[in-house]
C-alpha cells in the first residue's frame, strides 16, 4: 500500500513543483502534502478493496496472485531467508 501512495504523490504535479522551491522542512508542513496523502490513501482503500473482492470471488486470480508470489516476488525464498536469518 506505502508503494501505491507513493506513486500517487510522485505523479502530483503541485507536489513536484513545492519540493523542487522549497525546503523539505517547508515542503514537509504544506497543506498540499497532507490532503494529496489522504487522498492516494483513499485511492488505495479503493483499489484495495476492489482487488481483494475480485481475488475473494476468483479462485482464477487467486491462481495468478500465487504464480506472482512464487514467481517475481519470490516468497518461498524470502521466507527461507527470513528462517535463516532468525537461526
Amino acid at each position: 500500500m506505502n508503494n501505491a501512495i507513493r506513486g500517487k504523490l510522485l505523479e502530483c504535479e503541485t507536489l513536484i513543483e513545492q519540493a523542487v522551491n522549497n525546503s523539505k522542512e517547508q515542503f514537509n508542513t504544506s497543506p498540499d502534502l497532507d490532503a494529496r496523502i489522504l487522498d492516494a490513501v483513499m485511492d488505495a482503500l479503493a483499489s484495495f478493496t476492489h482487488m481483494s473482492k475480485q481475488a475473494l470471488e476468483s479462485e482464477r486470480i487467486r491462481a495468478e496472485i500465487k504464480a506472482i508470489l512464487m514467481g517475481p516476488g519470490r516468497l518461498y525464498e524470502a521466507l527461507r531467508d527470513r528462517a535463516s536469518a532468525q537461526d
